[in-house]
């Protein structure tokens, strides 16, 4: 076992892990997060997708180990500091890209990477941006109409 140090969701955390143990069984199993799932364990489907630095991660094929020191958020840590959701997620809401909400954690996160990345994003991009996460009851179109809704909400008011 090996104990391991990481923020989590902006709070200073610690555990013991297997050194094989992967970041998505321990967000869930240690932290009780379930908002983090567990899907194909190859990282080809994006929904068990977190922000590691601020950069979207799979996380059935990141080692808990090497989150050391690093700062991890999850999709509970993306509300703003007055409680109010963030506004990709206010996006997927009001353009019902929401469907079982199985990929949805994965799809925001990724999401929220790319904006801070690139701000201003054309739909090509955000088309990039989530090739690597699947949904299977969507066409993506909703999603990709709230990303770039986001967008555009959070240049006019910025986080």
């Amino acid at each position: 076992m090996q104990t391991v140090e990481f923020i989590l969701n902006g709070k200073k955390v610690s555990c013991e892990v297997c050194p094989k143990e992967v970041l998505t069984d321990t967000i869930r199993n240690s932290f009780g997060l379930t908002g983090t799932k567990k899907a194909c364990g190859t990282g080809d489907c994006g929904a068990c997708t977190v922000l590691i630095d601020g950069r979207a991660v799979r996380s059935c094929t990141y080692l808990t180990c090497m989150a050391a020191g690093r700062e991890i958020t999850t999709i509970e840590g993306i509300a703003q500091k007055n409680g109010e959701l963030h506004p990709l997620q206010q996006a997927f809401i009001e353009t019902g890209a929401v469907q079982c909400g199985y990929c949805t954690p994965g799809m925001i996160l990724t999401g929220i990477s790319l904006l801070k990345e690139n701000p201003t994003p054309a739909l090509d991009d955000v088309k990039l941006a989530l090739s690597g996460n699947l949904c299977r009851c969507t066409g993506y179109f909703k999603i990709f109409e709230a990303i770039l809704l986001a967008a555009e909400r959070i240049r006019k008011t910025p986080l």
